[in-house]
């Protein structure tokens, strides 16, 4: 089965040596979002903002791949103070639908640019 890349340009532009979602079959496999604005390349301010640009930026990917967050069969979650835990809970159940996805959630020491939350995400397409 071949690969395909994912691009878009309503999502922050890759910052490394990676792609921002490679579809392979209905299996779409998102890169880690952090809280980027996709048209300033800077980190927006605060906590909840930056869930919110990640879960923005997620949806611009999975879209690109034909998708939606509703898609989301696994998403892993790098916090660097799991006190945020619950903020991020409130956040993605305005973004993400029931039944919701399979989720592990790490406390991290850092992360790229200062980010306070990353996050990235298993997508499975019907067709």
């Amino acid at each position: 089965m071949s690969k395909t890349i994912i691009s878009t340009p309503n999502a922050p532009a890759a910052i490394g040596t990676y792609s921002q979602a490679v579809k392979v079959g209905y299996t779409v496999y998102l890169a880690g979002q952090i809280g980027l604005d996709p048209a300033t390349m800077k980190l927006v301010d605060g906590i909840e903002a930056q869930i919110e640009r990640v879960f923005e930026n997620m949806a611009a990917v999975a879209e690109e791949a034909g998708g939606s967050l509703e898609d989301i069969v696994k998403i892993n979650v790098y916090l660097t103070d799991l006190a945020n835990f619950i903020k991020f809970n409130e956040i993605m159940a305005r973004y993400v639908p029931e039944p919701y996805p399979a989720r592990a959630v790490v406390g991290v020491a850092a992360l790229p640019r200062g980010a306070l939350v990353e996050a990235d995400a298993v997508l499975e397409l019907s067709k």
